[in-house]
């Protein structure tokens, strides 16, 4: 009985190590901005620099209208003035997280 508890045990260790977070991280989320989105818009209060073409993503969190698929989606077709990201859903998951956080 004992040694079934323990490869139970185990078992869930693994999976635990193996099986990825589902819970989205804002601070990885602010990370991501800060190192890909902080040259236009701005990513967080008190960020001096930004250019007035890009949204602050405080007000892009306070759109109703604003969720992950949303970012997903404007994340894969993005608009010209606005680079090509490789985001996988984690980090989109993240960075809409974060950017949820600003409102």
């Amino acid at each position: 009985m004992s040694q079934a508890f323990g490869s139970l045990a185990t078992a869930c260790f693994l999976l635990g190590i193996v099986m990825p977070s589902f819970a989205a991280d804002a601070v990885n989320g602010k990370d991501i901005a800060t190192r890909w989105c902080a040259s236009c818009h701005v990513v967080e209060r008190g960020q001096t620099s930004a250019t007035d073409q890009a949204p602050p993503f405080a007000s892009i969190g306070k759109a109703p209208e604003f969720d992950q698929n949303k970012l997903a989606f404007l994340l894969l077709m993005p608009h010209p003035n606005m680079p090509s990201l490789s985001l996988n859903r984690a980090e989109i998951a993240d960075l809409a997280d974060y950017i949820r956080s600003l409102r």
